[in-house]
């Protein structure tokens, strides 16, 4: 893992994603549609752009986050392993008169993804276009479409490949860069302080707690399904709880006890050692950077921000 960890890092590795969810918006009215369903600005993407956003349900409670990008006939979801269901009835749910269909699209594409400093020359070594603006993508005349995503919080490159082509193209990208397993994803995840949706944030969550609202959350769009609890929580200022990475003085486990003095202010929810680190949602009293907090006999201090690497 040690390798794999250092390529994604310093250098560049790939992964297969294929396992994440895919779906696929069609119908003239899919952009309106979704625009309606989700925190995040879709009327306002250029086509080949992409946004980060949430779902949410009524009380403004998490159901996923996702990747949304705009093709030129249809809207392309990403997000996370085993929701497909779950989204796609939720949209169905909603759609009424509207021109949207919904379709998974996950048996048609693979998903490989190119993690690292050095991802571009990867993809120049394939002969890959490299979209230069983050979530922006490009579609080569294989029918690949390659989007700028650094899922790392360094530069990275996602491949939506055609079922049909990817062994072939896996073999392709282990000529250039190493594959790379979950283990050492997680650790650079971790100290990258980027939180997954169903470990470190879940359905018990309302969205700013994800500490995703920065990325996820526009204000100015206007309704959408939870928009009122949202806006709501804005206008009093902040959520009780939010999300921090912590560094940990020892070993820790995931599940275990945050405290500040003898009050508890949350639960470890992804851990790694060497480093020892860790991501929480922790209650906003003990979620200033720098404030020394306790897990067991370990101690733990808020060291980042969401999306804001821990310092090396």
């Amino acid at each position: 893992m040690d390798d794999e960890f250092i390529a994604l890092t310093k250098s560049a590795g790939w992964l297969d994603l294929s396992n994440r969810s895919r779906l696929c918006l069609l119908g003239a009215d899919r952009a309106k549609f979704l625009h309606g369903q989700v925190t995040n600005d879709i009327n306002g993407l250029a086509e080949h752009t992409g946004c980060y956003a949430a779902l949410v349900n009524a009380k403004g409670k998490m159901e996923s986050d996702l990747f949304a990008y705009r093709l030129a006939d249809e809207l392309l979801l990403d997000f996370e392993p085993s929701l497909a269901d779950a989204v796609q009835a939720r949209l169905e749910s909603f759609i009424i008169a509207e021109d949207v269909e919904v379709a998974d699209v996950a048996p048609h594409f693979g998903l490989l993804s190119v993690q690292g400093p050095k991802a571009a020359e990867v993809l120049a070594a394939l002969e890959l276009p490299t979209p230069e603006t983050e979530l922006a993508l490009e579609k080569t005349a294989d029918e690949i479409f390659v989007v700028n995503q650094p899922r790392l919080s360094a530069a990275g490159f996602d491949l939506f490949v055609p079922v049909e082509a990817v062994e072939d193209f896996k073999s392709r990208l282990a000529e250039h860069a190493p594959l790379c397993g979950e283990a050492a994803f997680e650790q650079a995840r971790v100290l990258a302080t980027v939180p997954r949706f169903g470990k470190d944030f879940t359905s018990n969550n309302l969205a700013p707690e994800g500490g995703i609202e920065a990325r996820a959350i526009s204000y100015a769009k206007g309704c959408y399904i939870g928009q009122e609890v949202i806006s709501r929580i804005r206008s009093r200022g902040k959520v009780n709880r939010i999300l921090r990475g912590l560094r940990l003085d020892g070993a820790a486990a995931e599940g275990d006890t945050i405290f500040l003095g003898e009050k508890n202010v949350g639960t470890l929810s992804s851990v790694i050692n060497e480093p020892n680190a860790a991501l929480a949602i922790v209650h906003r009293d003990a979620a200033e950077l720098g404030t020394v907090l306790r897990v067991g006999d370990t101690q733990a201090t808020v060291a980042t921000m969401p999306f804001e690497p821990f310092a090396r």
